[in-house]
């Protein structure tokens, strides 16, 4: 039966399909986003003749925890929940230049040492590039292949007869399958060379790492669907000019997606940071208002962050909000509470809040810390560097209790802090701990009271 080609339209944004061109895509209202695709459509493949499939009882199943390996990088396993899954999918997304290149070189160079088979192929960049690349990092054993290769054919049939246990591939855009007609990159090339790479990993039992570059919103490029196939998705965030990148899990199906890893980019590569707490506060300015230090958890780890804020009044008349590193809408939220509970005129007063350090927090928990930076810079009155807090605010002005109380205060000791403001309904049934003072408050008129 002779193929047959079929036009189909695609969403680059979210991999909607439909038979027709359109401006704005239906399923994520993005515009100018459809690209035309030709499909080819022959024979289906029969299943007769196969092997019959039965069912598994859930009891016949063993589960080990051997099954993961360390990737000799302690952050990255914290993100990946405890180290590589046999057998997983694991799509690293970040902005040109940020590090992903570096830090899957780094993960092969500490698995080689290991003795770790593991197989590196790029489509992007040649041997040599590579190898420049690599002695810069530190010296790599002999259980590192390279692969520079396209084919997704060619380098299934390397993977099969190499039998690796790690697999990089760099980059899922280069990928492509001669069975699909259109150009490497686009929403079929990337949908279909991340199932080929999904097959493999399952039925092999291999780990395999895939690179995805993302666009300018910030989103892996092409279909959303490539999210939904793999098991992980780590986003290397952080500015590419400076020197810290945060690694951080949007999905795991084997641990948490809301831990982190922190990195320093340095001549020689990636450095773990080991402590994000004390660079987080590295700088942070003396007997200056609008500045307080507040308390987060991503995943398990606490991290104290220094929470900036510049009040000052409009001169247009029209006030203008800023906000870096948390929701915009939050700090209209919480300006609205403040001026219903303390009777502030901010609506004639533009407000500018930053998160020092490059990190993105939208815990809840840092709500009571904005309010206090907020009324420090409009008062022009400091906060002693000493005092830390952390706490949710409701809209009636309440400060609401918040999870992990105990690891937070623990952080903020072990970071030299001396007083603690907190939810006064987290601190019952906690532990008294020593060389910290701990002020339970009600509400954020309890909290500005006691620093005034």
């Amino acid at each position: 039966m002779a193929k047959t080609k079929k036009t189909v339209f695609f969403c680059q944004s979210c991999g909607y399909e439909s038979v027709k061109w359109s401006g704005q895509c239906p399923a994520c209202h993005e515009w100018n986003t459809f690209v035309e695709e030709v499909l080819d459509e022959g024979k289906k493949i029969s299943r007769k003749g196969t092997m019959a499939v039965r069912p598994v009882l859930l009891s016949e199943i063993t589960s080990s925890q051997d099954q993961r390996i360390s990737s000799g990088m302690e952050e990255l396993d914290r993100v990946l929940g405890g180290g590589i899954v046999t057998g997983s999918l694991v799509l690293v997304g970040g902005d040109p230049g940020i590090g992903k290149s570096t830090l899957l070189l780094q993960v092969c160079q500490k698995l080689s040492e290991k003795h770790i088979q593991v197989l590196y192929v790029s489509g992007e960049e040649s041997l040599q590039q590579i190898r420049i690349r690599a002695d810069r990092i530190g010296a790599f054993t002999e259980d590192l292949s390279l692969l520079c290769e396209t084919n997704l054919a060619d380098i299934r049939s390397v993977i099969e007869k190499e039998k690796p246990q790690v697999v990089v591939i760099d980059s899922i855009q280069t990928m492509f399958n001669e069975e699909v007609t259109s150009t490497p990159g686009s929403v079929s090339q990337v949908r279909e060379s991340t199932g080929i790479l999904m097959q493999i990993a399952k039925v092999l039992g291999i780990a395999v790492f895939v690179v995805g570059h993302v666009t300018k919103e910030g989103v892996v490029a092409g279909p959303r669907v490539l999210e939904h196939m793999v098991d992980t998705v780590l986003y290397f965030e952080g500015d590419r000019h400076g020197t810290y990148r945060i690694l951080r899990g949007v999905k795991n199906r084997f641990g948490s997606t809301n831990e982190i890893g922190v990195f320093e980019m340095r001549q020689n590569g990636l450095t773990e940071v080991k402590n994000p707490s004390e660079y987080m506060l590295s700088g942070k300015p003396k007997g200056a208002s609008g500045s307080i230090v507040a308390c987060s958890m991503e995943g398990t780890r606490p991290i104290l962050v220094e929470i900036q804020a510049l009040v000052c009044r409009s001169v247009f008349g029209m006030a203008r909000r800023t906000a870096a590193g948390t929701d915009y809408n939050r700090i209209n939220l919480l300006m609205a509470v403040m001026e219903k509970s303390f009777g502030m005129h901010l609506s004639d007063q533009d407000a500018y809040v930053n998160i020092a350090g490059g990190i993105r927090i939208t815990e809840p928990a840092i709500d009571l810390g904005l309010v206090l930076a907020i009324y420090s810079s409009y008062k022009n009155q400091p906060i002693d560097e000493k005092i830390v807090c952390f706490g949710e605010v409701g809209l009636s002005g309440e400060v609401r209790a918040v999870s992990m109380v105990e690891q937070r205060i623990l952080e903020a000791e072990k970071m030299g802090f001396e007083t603690c403001i907190l939810p006064k309904v987290s601190m019952k049934g906690l532990p008294q701990i020593k060389g910290i003072r701990l002020i339970g408050v009600e509400s954020i008129r309890d909290a500005v009271d006691f620093l005034r």
